[in-house]
């Protein structure tokens, strides 16, 4: 039987296995793919609760112990990306759609899988791990701002709160309270500390069924919007480019060790394209198949991006001094 550590240590793999088998879903079931979508809420809440139990939330402090960091992190995902974003989406035509995919997805730092591949490129993963919470509330509060600052009053015209909303209770307060409570009750007896290590078994297999589940329900809309795909996969390959080299400027600003460097470039090279899908998926139907298959798109590029990133950071863009 596959023990955790060797399921961890090769669930790059497991994802990359996992894209391609969703995809061929995709493509040779259309019908019964196309149901899928129904199912992704409810396995992204367990992926994230999931991950919040292995996320030490009551020893937070520790976050801000290395307060260079902290300050490096925000600067980055909320000065430098946004910056970068504004730059890029000058080059993309004014379609509120496409405009919308992209900014939902590249203006969210990611809080989930960023901390396995901060570990596979010989990053401090618990620096991320620790920060997680103050990303995550930061970007849920930041991203209603930034979507008015490049969208304006159009933004509003098209995003409604109460998705938004309801997405950010099921997906994220919901998981984060059961996670909160398994964490209390492994402190004060024995079987919650068993079903907190029985929580640790879920991240891989949920992040899985989460790719195969999107990318599976989603791929059709791919062929449906390939004027659009075709115009953001520059677009994001653009921004894996920039984005390590900004975030290796602010690390050597900052004065950053090499492992906190590498932790800072992975988060902000890696987005959070798993948790604003669902809210992508409740917009009008107008809008709903061009985000998502932004979005989708992003989530592949990605993936493929993070296979070098785990080769280059360490050994190109921030070797041991």
């Amino acid at each position: 039987m596959i023990s955790r550590e060797q399921m961890d240590k090769n669930q790059v793999w497991i994802y990359v296995a996992t894209l391609i088998i969703a995809a061929g879903v995709g493509v040779w079931l259309p019908e019964f793919s196309s149901n899928l979508d129904g199912f992704i809420s409810f396995v992204l809440a367990v992926l994230m609760y999931g991950m919040f139990t292995q996320i030490p939330f009551f020893r937070l402090k520790d976050a801000f112990r290395n307060r260079k960091f902290i300050y490096a992190l925000l600067l980055t995902n909320y000065l430098a990306v946004p910056l970068i974003v504004w730059g890029l989406v000058r080059f993309l035509p004014g379609d509120p759609a496409l405009l919308l995919g992209v900014l939902l997805v590249l203006l969210t730092p990611c809080i989930d899988y960023v901390i396995v591949f901060t570990h596979l490129g010989l990053g401090d993963e618990k620096l991320i791990l620790t920060s997680t919470p103050l990303l995550f509330v930061s970007q849920m509060l930041l991203l209603p701002l930034y979507l008015w600052l490049f969208m304006g009053d159009q933004a509003s015209g098209i995003v409604s709160a109460g998705p938004f909303a309801e997405a950010f209770i099921s997906l994220i307060i919901i998981p984060l309270m059961f996670a909160l409570l398994t964490q209390w009750w492994s402190k004060h007896k024995p079987q919650g500390e068993r079903a907190l290590h029985a929580a640790a078994w879920l991240p891989v297999p949920f992040m899985a069924l989460t790719l195969f589940l999107i990318v599976a329900s989603q791929i059709a809309k791919l062929y449906g919007s390939l004027e659009y795909v075709g115009q953001v996969i520059p677009l994001y390959a653009a921004y894996m480019i920039i984005t390590p080299v900004a975030a290796r400027l602010v690390s050597a600003l900052f004065r950053l060790d090499a492992r906190a460097g590498r932790a800072l470039i992975f988060s902000a090279g890696t987005r959070n394209s798993l948790v604003v899908l669902p809210s992508a998926l409740a917009l009008p139907e107008t809008l709903r198949g061009v985000v998502s298959a932004v979005i989708v798109t992003q989530t592949m590029i990605e993936l493929i991006g993070e296979l070098f990133y785990i080769r280059f950071v360490p050994h190109v863009l921030m070797r041991e001094r």
